[in-house]
């Protein structure tokens, strides 16, 4: 009975150790891993798998070391035990700290994101007011322009009205003088005396 312990034990103890390094070297991947998010959350979900394997291992072993017949043999098992316990805890510190580097990891991915939309916002307003400002431009030359025709448009109206007040003062002096010269022939040919 105590080689199948034996083995079982020993079995146990390399598969502990076989997680263990699985698990250092995930850890090691959430901290080298820059995304995606995707990534990231495939990278937590085998580490929790891990230890849950590992979890389960030591606990066997504990259980093995409880069913040892010589209590040096049991004590030697379960300070073993008490040591892997101990360096899974300081390995699940290091997986909550991975964790949090993966939740800060996807915070700032977020953040990256919407920083990136809010430039690309800034952008198409900028554009828009690039666009507008263009336009009162062109608006404004073309405003310039008919003030330009506008005044020339008011030069000469004012101008038409000078001659049109000149044209009837040259028409009224036309007048009075043909009605002078038909006055004096009238004269002269009804009263030559005169």
């Amino acid at each position: 009975m105590a080689a199948p312990q034996d083995v079982h034990v020993r079995i146990c103890n390399q598969e502990i150790v076989k997680f263990d390094l699985e698990v250092k070297a995930l850890i090691q991947d959430i901290q080298d891993c820059s995304g995606p998010l995707s990534a990231l959350t495939q990278l937590n979900t085998k580490v929790k798998e891990k230890f849950q394997q590992l979890r389960h291992r030591i606990q066997e072993l504990e259980q093995s070391a409880k069913e040892q017949d010589k209590e040096s043999e049991k004590q030697l098992l379960l300070q073993e035990v008490e040591n892997h316990k101990k360096q899974m805890l300081r390995k699940t510190t290091k997986e909550s700290l991975a964790q949090t580097s993966s939740a800060i990891t996807e915070s700032l991915m977020g953040i990256s994101r919407v920083m990136s939309q809010q430039v690309q916002q800034s952008e198409e307003a900028m554009q828009t007011l690039v666009n507008s400002s263009r336009t009162i431009l062109d608006a404004n030359e073309e405003f310039k322009s008919m003030s330009g025709t506008i005044q020339l448009g008011r030069k000469l109206i004012t101008k038409y009205n000078r001659r049109e007040l000149t044209d009837k003062l040259l028409i009224f002096l036309a007048l009075a003088l043909f009605l002078a010269t038909v006055l004096y022939i009238v004269k002269k040919r009804l009263f030559p005396f005169l």
